[in-house]
This record gives C-alpha cells, sequence and structure tokens, in this order.
C-alpha cells in the first residue's frame, strides 16, 4: 500500500459522491462463459456424494475472476492448505479468510457485488439486491430470495429467535425497512430515511447473515417442522425449546453444524475433531477462473490446535503451510532463519489497527478524583508528552513501526499528518508544565506527585496478559512517566474482566490495541471514535447507554465526547460521500486535539509465513479484520498449491 494508492481509494470515494441518486454496484462487465474444466479433485473431498458436472454447480452467471489482470497466475486444483490455530474455536476464521459476501472490499477497499450479481442503491434509502441465477448452496439446494425472506421474518422479527429484534444496522431511527420479494433472484429493501450502514456491514469479516438456508433451517423451527420431530430433537438435544434448537442448528460463522449448508469456498466436514478441523471444498462456489476451473483452487482447509506458545517453533518446523495467526514481531527472527530448511518465506505486511499498542484513560471511572483528572485533557496530553515513542520504537521494533497515536494510518485516504503526532512527541518538560498547571504540584519523597486527597499518583494499568509486548512497551512507558512524577503499574488480567471493570467503573486505565480499522474510507463508518458500544474501554458507560438506549450506563456529560455522538449519529444517516468525509475529519480533529487514547506505535509488521509451494499470497499486503478479514480481502480462493502436492492428493 502506498500514497498513490491512497488517493485513488480517496478518488474513488469522493467519485461516489457525484453519481446521479441511483448508484449500482455492479460485478465486472459480464465476460463470456469460458469452456468449464471439471475439478479432478473433487472425489477427494467428495467421494460419497453424487454430483452434477461443473456446469450445473455453478450460477449461470458466476463471477468470473481474470487473475491475470491482477497480476496472478491461474492456478491448478488440489492439495491442502494446513495452518495452526491456538484454540479450537478459531477454526470459525476459515469464513472469514473464504470472505463469500453478498458485497465485500476488494483489495482497493472499493466495495463490490461478490455473491450478488448487482446492487442498485438509490440515496442510500432503497436497496435493490439482484442474485445470480442458478447460485445453489453447498448441498446443492438453490440459493432464493426466500432464504432471505426467512431470515427477515422468521428469525430476526421472531421474538424467541431474536428477543432483542432486529440488529441496529437494519433500522434507521428505530424503524426497520419494508422488504419487498420481487421474483426469486431480486428483493428490495426500503427505509424512509438513509442506511449508511447497511452495505458496510454486509461487507465485515463477520458479516449478520441477513439469509440463511431456509429449506434446511424449517425443519427446526416451529412454524414449518414436524411438532413430534422438534419435539424429540430438543430432548435429544437437551435444550429448552425449539428457538434453543434452532439456534444451535443455525451457526453460519462459527461453522460448529457441519450439516447446516453454507456459500462459503470451504465448509467444514462430518466427523471433524476438534483438535484438527477440517474444512472441505463448497463444489457449488459461485466464483470461477477466466480459464474456466471453478474456485477454491484448494481442496482442504486443515487447522490444527496447538500451545500459542509453541505455533512460532511449530511454523519453523515447516508444520504449516499459511501462518499469522498465533505470530508476533518478536517470532520475525526466528522465522527468518528457519526460511532455508522449512521452504517457506516470511512476508512482513503491515497491521491495519489505528494504533498496536494504545492506552486507554477511564473517562467514566467510578472514583471522583480519577475521573476529574482522566477527563482533564492537560492531564491527558501530560501522559502523552511523557512517552518516549521512539524509544519503545527502537528497543522493540526496531525502528520499523511508527510512532503515532491511535488514529488512521497513512494508507488511509481521510489521513492528515497532524492526527498521528498531535500531542505525540516526547517533550518532559511540557508534560510537567501542565501537571503542575493542574495543580498536581505536591510529590512524596520519590518524586511521584500526589493526588488532590493526598494518594500518590500511581496509575494501574490494567491488560488482557494475552501479549508480552505490551507489557514490555508499559515497563518503557513507566521508565519515562517517573521523570514527570507519574507511577505505572501493569496489572495482567483477561479480556472479559478487562471489560467487566470498564463497564462497572472499576477500570482507570487499559491498555490494549487501538481502533481496529486503521484505512477506513468515508464510506466506512466511525463507530469506534464515538462512544457506541459497552465493549469501549474509554468510556464503556456512554457507550452502555446508548446501546441499551437509555436503559443502562450513564448519559454522556463531557461535551468532546457527545460532539462524537453527534457527529456518527449525523453520519449515520449522511446521504453522500462529501458530508461522510467532512464528519469523519472533524472526528478525527477532535481525537487529535483531546488525545481521548494514548497510542504509542502503530504500522507494525505482522509476519505471514507462506509456504514456497503456495502460489498467489502476495509479497505485501494488509492484515487487518474490518475491513481486510485478514487473509480474505486477499481471496484465499484464488492460492494454489504447486504441482507436487497436486500429485500427492490425486494419489500419484
Amino acid at each position: 500500500m502506498n500514497r498513490r494508492f491512497a488517493r485513488r481509494v480517496s478518488a474513488w470515494a469522493m467519485g461516489l459522491g457525484l453519481l446521479c441518486a441511483v448508484v449500482p454496484l455492479k460485478s465486472p462487465a459480464a465476460q463470456p462463459l469460458p469452456d468449464l474444466i471439471e475439478t479432478p479433485t473433487l472425489r477427494r473431498t467428495h467421494a460419497q456424494v453424487d454430483l452434477p458436472p461443473i456446469a450445473s454447480r455453478i450460477p449461470l452467471e458466476p463471477l468470473i475472476v481474470d487473475l491475470e489482470a491482477h497480476g496472478r497466475e491461474p492456478g491448478i486444483h488440489g492439495g491442502d492448505i494446513e495452518t495452526l490455530i491456538g484454540r479450537s474455536k478459531d477454526a470459525r476464521l476459515v469464513n472469514a479468510w473464504g470472505y463469500a459476501r453478498l458485497v465485500g472490499f476488494n483489495e482497493a477497499l472499493e466495495l463490490k457485488p461478490d455473491i450478488l450479481k448487482a446492487v442498485e442503491n438509490v440515496d442510500d434509502r432503497i436497496f435493490t439486491l439482484h442474485l445470480r441465477k442458478g447460485h445453489r448452496w453447498s448441498d446443492g439446494a438453490p440459493f432464493t430470495t426466500e432464504d432471505f425472506r426467512y431470515w427477515w421474518e422468521d428469525v430476526a422479527n421472531e421474538e424467541h429467535l431474536s428477543p432483542s429484534g432486529p440488529p441496529n444496522f437494519m433500522l434507521v431511527e428505530g424503524k426497520p425497512p419494508r422488504l419487498e420479494i420481487i421474483d426469486e433472484t431480486t428483493l428490495r429493501y426500503s427505509w424512509d430515511a438513509p442506511n449508511a450502514l447497511f452495505l458496510p456491514t454486509l461487507a465485515r469479516a463477520r458479516p449478520p447473515f441477513i439469509y440463511r438456508p431456509a429449506h434446511y433451517l424449517k425443519q427446526f423451527h416451529e412454524k414449518y417442522g414436524d411438532p413430534a420431530k422438534i419435539a424429540a430433537l430438543v430432548e435429544a438435544k437437551k435444550v429448552r425449546y425449539w428457538a434453543s434448537l434452532h439456534n444451535e442448528r443455525d451457526d453460519m460463522y462459527g461453522a460448529t453444524n457441519w450439516a447446516e449448508p453454507s456459500l462459503e469456498p470451504w465448509v467444514v466436514a462430518e466427523g471433524s475433531s476438534k483438535q484438527r478441523q477440517i474444512f472441505i471444498r463448497n463444489p457449488y462456489y459461485h466464483r470461477i477462473d477466466s480459464h474456466g476451473r471453478q474456485l477454491p483452487y484448494v481442496d482442504r482447509i486443515v487447522l490444527t490446535v496447538a500451545d500459542g506458545r509453541l505455533i512460532a517453533t511449530k511454523t519453523q518446523a515447516g508444520e504449516s503451510t499459511l501462518q499469522a495467526r498465533g505470530l508476533a514481531f518478536s517470532d520475525i527472527t526466528v522465522l527468518k532463519r528457519g526460511e532455508a530448511d522449512g521452504n517457506y518465506q516470511t512476508r512482513l505486511w503491515p497491521i491495519a489497527k489505528g494504533a498496536h499498542i494504545a492506552l486507554f484513560p477511564n473517562l467514566t471511572a467510578r472514583d471522583p478524583v480519577w475521573r476529574t483528572l482522566m477527563r482533564d485533557v492537560r492531564f491527558r496530553h501530560a501522559l502523552s508528552l511523557g512517552i518516549d515513542r521512539k524509544m519503545i520504537n527502537r528497543v522493540l521494533y526496531f525502528g520499523l513501526a511508527l510512532e503515532s497515536n491511535d488514529t488512521i494510518l497513512p494508507e488511509s485516504p481521510l489521513f492528515e499528518e497532524r492526527y498521528r503526532t498531535e500531542w505525540a512527541q516526547y517533550d518532559p518538560k511540557l508534560a510537567n508544565e501542565l501537571l503542575d498547571d493542574i495543580g498536581l504540584t505536591k510529590r512524596r519523597g520519590d518524586g511521584i506527585r500526589l493526588l488532590p486527597d493526598g494518594r500518590p499518583l500511581e496509575i494501574i494499568v490494567e491488560t488482557t496478559g494475552e501479549s508480552a509486548e505490551e507489557i514490555d512497551a508499559l515497563g518503557l512507558v513507566g521508565e519515562t512517566w517517573r521523570e514527570i512524577g507519574v507511577k505505572l503499574f501493569p496489572k495482567p488480567s483477561q479480556r472479559e474482566v478487562l471489560r467487566e471493570r470498564a463497564l462497572s467503573g472499576a477500570l482507570v486505565m487499559s491498555a490494549w490495541n487501538g481502533v481496529d480499522n486503521g484505512i477506513p474510507t468515508a464510506e466506512m463508518p466511525p463507530n469506534e471514535f464515538a462512544p457506541t458500544s459497552s465493549e469501549q474501554l474509554s468510556w464503556a458507560q456512554w457507550g452502555d447507554y446508548r446501546e441499551s438506549g437509555g436503559q443502562t450506563g450513564e448519559p454522556i456529560d463531557y461535551e468532546p465526547a457527545a460532539r462524537l455522538e453527534a457527529l456518527y449519529s449525523e453520519w449515520l444517516v449522511s446521504g453522500n460521500a462529501q458530508e461522510r468525509q467532512r464528519i469523519w475529519g472533524e472526528m478525527l480533529s477532535i481525537h487529535a486535539e483531546e488525545t481521548l487514547r494514548i497510542g504509542l506505535i502503530s504500522a507494525v509488521k505482522q509476519p505471514v509465513v507462506v509456504s514456497t509451494r503456495l502460489h498467489n499470497v502476495p509479497q505485501v499486503g494488509i492484515y487487518g479484520w474490518d475491513p481486510g478479514a485478514q487473509f480474505g480481502i486477499h481471496r484465499m480462493d484464488e492460492f494454489w498449491l504447486e504441482r507436487a502436492d497436486h500429485d500427492r492428493a490425486e494419489g500419484n
């Protein structure tokens, strides 16, 4: 990624707002269907299934991928991608890496139809979705608008299955859309006001799945299923009632139910164990290459659970075909050393978070002394100025990272240098002056300042306990904070405990990753920069108040945060790209000026280990969750293994 890339995305975002009221999202211009090539390794994954030929398995208008056009090699079928995970539930990441979405982001961060053939968008109020004729679920059943109707009417608006009602992104000013089923491949959602969240939410790494395999799930629904069979299954599964059974069978993202059909490139195989989970190709997948081969190229994704402390060692020993999960910057040296013997390359992708490590002053802390201090911008500025980020970068990252606030990255078209640098220089003299100006002039014998109530200015910074890097960085922060009379105590905990303490107000300060999306365009929601969630460590009480509609939490009583929430609300109903860009700019400026979070380092490199046999994996790519889906935005279904592995898969 580079500044040319950023300008290209910026031009796209601005251009979007200059289009007429109807903004169509279309797949690339229709190409003639190439001569189709049957998947020669299909019997390896589907030996017990009598499948129709490829012409009957793909949609009538499949998504045709021209790999040469974007610098990739056409591949061959076969082989396994082996990867290591630290816990069995991480197997669900295959559904992020596969990244089959109704609409999805490409590597230029453009939103494009994928599962859908096209989308017509009228002022972000009326969305007409066009499905691909002949598209089928992984079990061969037709994928139609009935699957959307079923989710909307019988899941999202069924009080036993969705007690809280439809998800928030489907509501505008509290009102749901009108759903029209036009025919088997066309449907329309209409809101009275713009819904800027709708399309970006569909493209998330963990999407909302506004469709469900109705033909499969209806058997577990009291409205459609046989009551006697449902009762027997409820008893056999030892669940409470039909809705519990339905929810247990309906796990589109978690991949715990092999029998539930999917549209992803790989589906969980029957009989997979928790320690070694296997995903096999979806024979009805909707993408093909321009030479007529159905994607994905790779037959299977095999995920083996390993001790997280051993993932780097096992990767170095050649036990993984593709590995990023469980690897950190500190592993790069040992991974590089093993490349020749392990037959792999260690590629370094920039992590797309706003900050690799950030400090989160809790503005809704329960302790009145700490609450007052945390809300004093001079105190936050002093803490930020008291951090030697260059030293942290040099000691922990060999100077290869970027000293930065917790903000967006230079690769974002919205980036301005001041967002990264404002109040982020190392200036202990100014920091001491600010703390004196607040009135924190009294010190104890060792130089640590005293709080207004006489307690020492000792900040307990709680962490998830998952990162040695965080503890090392906090040690370096503590060294320079001592120069301004502040004592830092790191306290490892667990992420669930951390969030609970933030929500209760017991937390004073925490350390974690910064914003997930460091590379936004104006079309992406700025929810991470406003009090929108009870999981936000800087203001959990305010986020909870918004999430609960005022039922729990606290109303915002701090002007900068109130302005951010108001701007986010404006973005939600904004109707054009220029307005969204203005909103983003003001929100980012507030964060830079107020230092609401204290970023340390960004653009840290993620080691991505790639077998020398695996092709089409980018040399450099973004490594992020939303947008990115880790490998998803780079189209893992286009990765392929060279002939030797292919021959072994065929038994040659």
